[in-house]
């Protein structure tokens, strides 16, 4: 049996390429996959070609363990159904709907215990949006929000919508959102006139005017390490930056002079790959997925889909996602 898998071969060159299944093993499941989600931050900085080739793909993820290196199998959002299962697995578990931390291809093989369970009250599409949503309340946990606090989200793309579909949850004074593209400004969870165009001259004026005197915490989620400015000039006094943001080998000019040195701010870094020491005595990956479950059936992010490709027009969905970002929130793979 064949499986059809994408492949990044060079920069803004993506491939095809159908390759032979491994034979299932005793203890493994075959997996036929219904969707993937792709992620417009990372998957964009391989598919251009912006990646560090000394970094590896992800110490945690059994499926893309190994380097940035071209050709890569990238992915990590596979919803699916288990259609076969080896001679010690239950057989109970075939027709499961499933979900994978996968490249995007067709079918897999792995172990049943690397896979979760989908409830059944979410669709696979939704189920998709699961690492990202993981992602969010990583990164809320990290910013550790309190009763009243002034909030600034800097990014709208689908993490920075879904962290701040959490944060509207909480009792805040305020929360402010940012980013360059209308359809994002208008799809954000929160009063329309509190998410604002970074790139408008009076861009860091308005935000202070809603957040005066500035943020108690701010999230650096765009992608653009420009913002880092913006998030030092709209920080208050001893708040917190949290950046989620993965650069990549962007560079960029961080003003740290000017009233930075004094102002006692803590820029920390967050990425889902780990859980904050100060919560592990209590909190582990299961617990994190579990409240991860629940809140995209409270979130429904689905309603973020903007477009779908069959898998054989992949290479148009990441051109468009390359050339008209503007167009796109969540883009989504299909394979039936």
């Amino acid at each position: 049996m064949n499986r059809k898998t994408v492949y990044f071969t060079a920069p803004r060159q993506v491939e095809i390429r159908e390759e032979p299944l491994p034979a299932l093993g005793a203890e493994d499941v075959l997996v036929e996959t219904t969707c993937s989600a792709i992620s417009a931050g990372t998957e964009m900085l391989i598919y251009q070609g912006r990646f560090p080739r000394d970094l590896e793909a992800d110490s945690t993820i059994s499926s893309l363990r190994g380097g940035f290196q071209y050709p890569l199998a990238y992915g990590y959002a596979c919803a699916g159904v288990i259609k076969e299962t080896g001679t010690r697995v239950d057989k109970s578990y075939e027709g499961k709907p499933v979900f994978a931390f996968q490249p995007h291809t067709s079918h897999f093989i792995t172990t049943f215990n690397s896979l979760l369970p989908i409830p059944s009250s979410l669709a696979p599409d939704c189920a998709c949006f699961l690492p990202n949503m993981e992602t969010a309340i990583n990164l809320v946990q990290d910013g550790a929000p309190i009763f009243g606090e002034r909030v600034l989200v800097l990014g709208q793309g689908i993490v920075g919508l879904l962290t701040a579909a959490l944060l509207n949850e909480f009792p805040l004074d305020m929360l402010v959102t940012a980013d360059r593209y209308p359809l994002r400004c208008n799809s954000s969870p929160i009063n329309p006139h509190r998410s604002l165009d970074p790139h408008t001259t009076g861009f860091r004026q308005e935000a202070m005017e809603l957040l005066k005197p500035g943020a108690d915490l701010t999230f650096e989620l765009s992608g653009n390490p420009t913002a880092l400015n913006d998030a030092l000039a709209l920080t208050c006094f001893s708040g917190r930056i949290v950046i989620g943001s993965w650069y990549g080998e962007k560079q960029v000019e961080v003003n740290l002079g000017g009233t930075f040195h004094r102002s006692r701010i803590k820029l920390i870094s967050s990425q889902v790959s780990t859980i904050a020491p100060e919560l592990e005595g209590r909190w582990d990956k299961a617990r994190r997925f579990e409240v991860a479950w629940k809140a995209l059936e409270r979130v429904k992010p689905e309603k973020w889909i903007t477009h779908r490709f069959a898998i054989d027009d992949a290479v148009h969905a990441y051109r468009l996602l390359d050339e008209r970002p503007q167009e796109t929130i969540q883009v989504l793979l299909t394979y039936s």
